[in-house]
């Protein structure tokens, strides 16, 4: 029998950890000479009170929701892929392949053909790590580390030496074709009458991630390969005993796991800036860790922590644009929800799972 209902260990355990962080938040607020609740309201009417400011918060979940997803594939077969910025940085690189040397009609067919280029880029920038976790036994944290410093001195090379244009001075490609822009929020649901999301950065490819969420679950939850990689991850033994073969577990977990990462480079790199330059990952791959941890690694838990974590750099940035809060505080409050809802998860978790228990022995 459960110690607790699933609904409690899905919702209930992240909002409590979520309601410590933001008291040790509110704290450290007032620390600094600050009104908390005076913080929490603009961050609110700055991330979700205005179009403009949903823009940007979807703008940023987007990121995290692909990033987030690729981090829970990965977790599913027992492995904690830690690579997402570099996976991120080549998906990139394949988006920018794409837009630039292939002639599109339209967005539609470009939008196809990029995450085909950030997908493949991505999961080939996976593959070694894989590989290396499955023959020889290195630890999969430790080279997808690594691999995200190769990623960044290879992307920041090609910049400067290969891609950038002629008598151009930021390490950035040219800008993409006009056929390959995205459309924004304000060009879909804006009118004459109503402007909305004017600014803001968000595009389609929101809509690429949530079609990412369903795929992902279909293929944890329903088919054969996602019953392998999660009987995999429950008892790498058993699943041998199953017939289930290790190696390709995790290499194919990974090659998801870096595919996914790497569609994070569609909304940046095709949907916003329009060209490939050197910093379009923006932490994004590290946030993924947070927000699968926060999601239970569930793609719906993944899609709410997404947005959480979406308005909390929104918000920050009003923060910093408009009190003197530094903007590094999101950082802290950040850390505070990644530290109780990972490493403190047993400080919410045994207490509940003891009033429930109490609370069935008296129904009993």
């Amino acid at each position: 029998m459960d110690k607790m209902p699933a609904w409690a260990d899905v919702v209930l355990i992240p909002l409590i950890s979520l309601l410590l962080a933001a008291l040790l938040s509110a704290l450290v607020i007032l620390g600094i000479g600050e009104n908390p609740i005076d913080a929490f309201k603009l961050m609110v009417d700055g991330a979700l009170m205005r179009s403009s400011g949903w823009g940007y918060t979807l703008y940023y979940a987007t990121n995290f929701i692909f990033t987030g997803l690729a981090v829970s594939v990965a977790f599913h077969a027992r492995m904690f892929n830690i690579g997402g910025e570099g996976q991120a940085m080549l998906g990139g690189l394949g988006v920018a392949l794409a837009c630039l040397y292939v002639p599109w009609p339209h967005w539609s067919l470009a939008i196809l053909g990029s995450s085909i280029g950030a997908a493949t880029f991505g999961a080939a920038w996976a593959l070694i790590p894989a590989y290396l976790q499955a023959k020889r036994g290195s630890h999969i944290v430790i080279t997808t580390i690594m691999f995200n410093f190769i990623a960044a001195a290879l992307l920041n090379y090609l910049l400067v030496n290969i891609l950038r244009p002629v008598g151009a001075m930021d390490p950035a490609t040219a800008q993409f074709a006009e056929p390959t822009h995205l459309p924004t929020f304000q060009d879909m649901f804006s009118t004459a009458a109503m402007p909305l999301f004017r600014g803001a950065p968000a595009n389609v490819t929101f809509f690429l991630a949530l079609l990412a969420c369903v795929l992902v679950w279909l293929l944890i939850w329903r088919t054969r390969l996602g019953y392998e990689i999660r009987a995999y991850g429950w008892s790498q033994t058993g699943a041998n005993y199953a017939g289930i073969s290790g190696t390709k577990i995790i290499i194919i977990a990974m090659l998801i796991s870096g595919g996914l990462a790497g569609m994070m480079a569609v909304n940046t790199t095709q949907g916003e800036a329009e060209r490939l330059i050197l910093n379009m990952t923006e932490g994004a791959g590290f946030i993924g860790i947070a927000v699968a941890l926060m999601g239970r690694n569930h793609p719906f838990g993944v899609l709410l922590a997404a947005i959480l974590f979406g308005f909390l750099y929104q918000g920050g940035a009003e923060l910093a644009l408009w009190t003197s809060i530094p903007r590094e505080l999101i950082v802290v409050i950040q850390a505070l929800v990644i530290l109780f809802t990972g490493a403190l998860d047993n400080m919410v978790r045994m207490p509940l799972e003891r009033l429930f228990l109490a609370m069935r022995r008296k129904e009993g």
